[in-house]
């Protein structure tokens, strides 16, 4: 995207997300801030030839979500027993979140307004805040 002046804007390929519960870790602490990135052809891919998925279908999520979140709290990684580990709910939230920034390249939603019927983006508030 071109600014003012000529100057460049870099596609913005990640994105800021805070968890509704959050990511109870043994030490008690709570992380709910975290990042997650625009999937590749190969995120959607990949997952696929695993094992895990291959006698369970359900479990393509937990691996996809493992490869595209980049950040979560304080975690030093993230691997597929962080995922498992989440509330349901917390499930949900970054499975809708994955669709918003991967169809229509950032987070926000598209409403209508029910009184002039216009319509306009919105940025949605992090659930549970």
């Amino acid at each position: 995207m071109e600014l003012a002046g000529g100057v460049t804007e870099a596609r913005r390929t990640e994105f800021p997300f805070t968890l509704p519960h959050g990511l109870v870790a043994p030490d008690g602490t709570v992380h709910r801030e975290g990042t997650m990135r625009m999937s590749t052809a190969l995120d959607e891919i990949e997952p696929i030839k695993d094992p895990r998925v291959r006698s369970n279908p359900g479990y393509l999520v937990i691996i996809l979500l493992t490869r595209v979140i980049t950040k979560l709290g304080g975690l030093e990684y993230i691997n597929t027993h962080t995922v498992e580990n989440l509330y349901s709910g917390d499930l949900a939230y970054l499975q809708d979140f994955y669709q918003r920034i991967n169809t229509n390249g950032h987070s926000r939603l598209q409403v209508d307004c029910p009184h002039c019927t216009g319509s306009f983006e919105v940025e949605p508030p992090s659930l549970g805040e």
